[in-house]
């Protein structure tokens, strides 16, 4: 015969305690001892006790489930994100519904639908490379689901957001190359939708002008971030007269695509042309020619930081959230050099 499932109303009558109380100690509130708390938990592991969601639910208008969506779980930096997510997470007591984008706009309103349905409670999101409109993510006002973007998010004032400051990490990566001696340095820039590939502009440009360096127009070329568009790039640039003799790439992946194209051309990498890039992806760990450094941009600490923000923002009665400051938090990068490319 099989087994009953245990109830709170079971662990509350053994422990004499009220049904409200046994469910708020086992969701960690802060206004329960933390003795009763874990004796609370400590009976609910003896019953094998599992929580029911509808039940759950149904009484406090939360499922305890965070939609992530990102554009690819295959590269480090989102799984590395994710591994931020669902960390902060679980330790909040809340599940994690993931799903990829693929850098696909319609698959992306897909999985916002979907999550939707699946009433979770909230939705962390870095947008696929080509989304220029953002309706899909306002309508989910209308259902009280709040968003918060990271890494990739739109420029648009109304979002919550936590980004890296491109500026800083271009400035830094441009000033390693000119204390290198390098005065033509090209810039293999992002898709032209996205705002991180305007910031990393904006940064490029303004470290030129700051350092004194010629600013070739030339010089910037775009990659969408597969590889056949990152091999015209490069072979636009190592066609110029002069060429540049350093290269800031998007990210690791441009930059080592980059690289790739520039070995079958007879180009000895960080002889002939330099490579820095972003991201700080762990395989320049295990590479014998990586890119002479990358700028780190904490995806970990995005994610925690971006899942802290939206539980903050759950914690606020619906009624109010509208009354809220947006916040907008940015992380402060950092060059990596790799020594063993110098």
């Amino acid at each position: 015969m099989k087994k009953r499932a245990p109830t709170i109303k079971e662990i509350a009558k053994m422990l004499n305690l009220s049904v409200s109380t046994v469910s708020r100690a086992l969701h960690d509130n802060t206004h329960i001892s933390p003795a009763t708390i874990k004796r609370v938990k400590e009976v609910a592991e003896e019953l094998e006790y599992e929580p029911n969601q509808m039940a759950m639910f149904l009484q406090s208008g939360k499922t305890f489930t965070l939609g992530v969506i990102i554009p690819h779980l295959s590269e480090a930096f989102f799984s590395e994100a994710i591994s931020g997510i669902e960390d902060y997470a679980s330790e909040h007591n809340y599940n994690v519904l993931m799903g990829q984008s693929h850098d696909s706009v319609d698959r992306e309103k897909k999985i916002v639908g979907a999550m939707k349905n699946h009433r979770v409670d909230g939705i962390l999101v870095s947008i696929a490379k080509n989304s220029k409109d953002f309706n899909h993510f306002e309508i989910l006002q209308k259902y009280e689901i709040p968003v918060v973007f990271f890494d990739r998010v739109p420029e648009r004032a109304e979002f919550n957001t936590v980004t890296c400051k491109m500026e800083t990490g271009m400035f830094e990566a441009v000033d390693f190359l000119a204390k290198k001696g390098h005065t033509r340095i090209a810039f293999m820039n992002g898709p032209r939708d996205l705002l991180a590939t305007r910031e990393r502009q904006m940064g490029y440009e303004s470290s030129l002008k700051a350092l004194h360096l010629i600013n070739n127009a030339e010089y910037v070329v775009h990659s969408d971030l597969s590889s056949e568009s990152t091999h015209r790039a490069m072979q636009q640039l190592i066609t110029l007269n002069p060429k540049p003799t350093a290269v800031i790439a998007f990210n690791d992946y441009v930059a080592l695509d980059a690289m790739q194209y520039a070995r079958k051309m007879n180009i000895q990498i960080n002889q002939d042309i330099s490579f820095v890039s972003f991201a700080n992806l762990p395989i320049n760990n295990y590479m014998e020619n990586p890119p002479l450094a990358s700028v780190e941009q904490f995806p970990y600490r995005q994610g925690q930081r971006a899942t802290e923000l939206l539980l903050q923002i759950l914690s606020i009665p619906k009624n109010k959230r509208e009354q809220e400051v947006i916040r907008k938090i940015i992380l402060e990068p950092r060059l990596v050099i790799h020594t063993r490319s110098n």
